[in-house]
């Protein structure tokens, strides 16, 4: 039997094949609040929040002008951005929806409230905040209790003002 992961591992930074590379980091810019730390000519740019190497890598390596992969298909579902508390989560939803960009979705998973969108290539997007441990749900048998309730959005987006 093979050793756990160290329980402080984390997942660092997603990269994301684009097919139009001023218009992802346009998408990431302007309308999630992201900085652009390097770029790589018409290839590749990396973004980041709070000054990082970078949290979200874009590139057209294998993919400048390609269609979006099929919902149908295998591969990335989405990715997540944890958010520090609600009222930061509420800022961002309200960027969001303040740039024009719709959501496709919101829920409350217990642990979290989440809210789903897509970028301009149709890679899936999470934005969400944990609730703190102590409101986490621990069945009888020690399993979490999660499950995706309505998530209501104008209480969410109070948070913001």
């Amino acid at each position: 039997m093979s050793a756990a992961v160290h329980p402080d591992t984390r997942i660092g930074h997603v990269h994301l094949k684009v097919s139009d590379l001023d218009r992802a980091e346009s998408f990431y810019r302007d309308v999630l609040g992201f900085s652009t730390t390097t770029r790589y000519g018409d290839a590749a740019t990396f973004m980041s929040a709070g000054g990082y190497h970078h949290h979200i890598g874009l590139n057209t390596w294998h993919s400048k002008g390609a269609a979006p992969a099929p919902v149908s298909s295998a591969g990335l579902y989405h990715f997540a951005i944890l958010y520090p508390n609600r009222r930061e989560l509420a800022i961002a939803v309200k960027r969001v929806l303040d740039s024009g960009w719709g959501i496709d979705g919101a829920a409350d998973h217990g642990v979290s409230e989440a809210i789903y969108l897509h970028d301009p290539d149709h890679n899936g997007i999470e934005l969400y905040r944990d609730r703190d441990r102590s409101e986490w749900s621990i069945a009888s048998d020690g399993s979490l209790e999660m499950g995706t309730e309505p998530l209501d959005l104008q209480d969410l987006l109070t948070e913001a003002l």
